[in-house]
């Protein structure tokens, strides 16, 4: 799937009128019915089946449904589960460039990923309460990188007690291994499943506190795809099954250089010091010399992701590079805008550009994730950063790893949390006694 681009310049871009809101429309039973039978033929390819526990507990009325991401097969599983029952959507804002009437006709409903968005929480409710029908969501709001569980957003319970409708929960088996994202679009032959579960009632909801719910769906939302290949003994005998892993595994074990790996065929190999890995039929890493540093790919990639922050805590992190630039601010296209420099630090991300035009910074406690894709509508690798004025889509024109820079943002916006946080803390023990002096 590709997306519609256009060429303009800066200023015109800005000055376009931005969108208007606008209520979600009721689900079309045409189109979902059209979705359902091209579906078919994905979900008879992936011998798909799913289990269900709970349903009972739903009824008739609408439910929030949460599902984990792990590739465009999700739509698909989730028109096979509940059709003709309808749902709304919740949908990347991209997702409507050059076919927002098809969007709103299917109840998709717009939001910013890793922008602030009060009207998304309306926009969910209206459509439960007014539109009587149900909202599929993924709360994780990103693929899997390495097949495990992205960080969800914390006070999600807040969102579950203010909709107050049954919580229904998906949770994929196959998906991910069938099409991670890092494969470059290649599919491969997996079967695949789902568990459909009530998760909670309203009354449950109302019984518990805002952290009860966030710790109940952070244990719904743990997963290690990698790990069930291997316990369930799935063999994934593609010979490009190794394709694009420098995109999670951008850094060598053995020698610690970063950018030299290039994941080929069956193999992942290091250009820096030659070491090489074949990816097995079972999900497994094995150096082809020396010792396996780490046999499962998301130990690897935790390895990384403490690099990272030990690279943040002496601050040494650094990421500058040369971008393509491209801005959306209303569903028609995505606008090229020409070039610029895209730098992310301590102090969080700097975006210049547009012979000057262009100057955006973010800063770190802006959003605790980043909004960054793999082979981005078949375009390239991208970095989006941004508000509700304008979304800046980043194409790093040199070696930039993007998932290092994901982390990296992750990490540094819990050190800053846990930074403002000690420090209010600290205020509040250094209060009484500045008042005690005061007397």
């Amino acid at each position: 799937m590709k997306i519609k681009t256009r060429r303009k310049t800066y200023d015109a871009v800005m000055a376009l009128p931005k969108g208007k809101h606008r209520k979600p429309r009721k689900p079309s039973l045409l189109l979902h019915t059209v979705i359902r039978v091209a579906s078919m033929f994905d979900l008879l390819a992936t011998q798909f089946t799913y289990t269900s526990e709970g349903m009972e507990k739903v009824g008739r009325q609408p439910y929030l449904i949460l599902m984990n991401h792990s590739s465009f097969i999700d739509l698909m599983i989730v028109s096979k589960i509940f059709y003709p029952k309808p749902y709304g959507i919740v949908c990347t804002s991209d997702g409507f460039v050059g076919k927002e009437w098809l969007m709103r006709f299917l109840g998709c409903i717009p939001t910013q990923k890793f922008v602030s968005d009060i009207t998304l929480i309306k926009d969910m409710e209206y459509m439960l309460k007014e539109k009587k029908a149900s909202v599929l969501m993924y709360p994780e709001a990103s693929y899997s990188f390495d097949g495990t569980a992205t960080a969800l957003p914390r006070k999600m319970g807040v969102l579950l007690k203010k909709l107050g409708v049954p919580v229904v929960s998906i949770t994929t088996h196959g998906a991910f291994a069938r099409d991670p994202l890092y494969n470059c679009l290649q599919k491969r032959k997996v079967k695949v499943s789902a568990d459909v579960k009530c998760l909670l009632t309203p009354e449950q909801i109302k019984g518990k506190t805002v952290a009860e719910l966030d710790a109940i769906l952070d244990e719904a939302f743990s997963f290690d795809n990698f790990k069930w290949q291997q316990e369930n003994g799935i063999e994934i005998t593609e010979n490009f099954r190794a394709d694009g892993l420098e995109r999670i595994l951008y850094k060598c074990p053995h020698c610690g250089a970063e950018g030299e790996m290039e994941g080929k065929g069956i193999l992942l190999t290091c250009h820096h010091c030659g070491k090489q890995w074949e990816l097995t039929e079972k999900g497994f890493l094995q150096a082809l010399t020396g010792e396996t540093e780490y046999p499962h790919i998301p130990d690897w990639y935790a390895w990384e992701r403490s690099q990272v922050r030990a690279e943040l805590e002496s601050g040494a992190y650094k990421m500058e590079d040369d971008v393509d630039i491209g801005i959306i601010v209303d569903f028609k296209a995505i606008y090229m805008v020409g070039s610029g420099r895209l730098r992310h630090d301590s102090q969080g991300f700097t975006l210049t550009g547009c012979d000057g035009k262009l100057q955006y910074s973010q800063p770190p406690l802006a959003c605790y994730g980043l909004y960054a894709d793999y082979y981005w509508y078949e375009k390239a690798d991208v970095i989006c950063i941004g508000n509700q004025d304008a979304l800046y889509y980043c194409f790093p024109k040199g070696n930039t790893p993007v998932a290092k820079v994901r982390m990296a943002t992750e990490e540094l916006y819990k050190m800053k949390k846990a930074n403002k946080k000690a420090s209010l803390v600290q205020r509040e023990v250094d209060s009484p006694q500045a008042n005690t002096e005061g007397l």
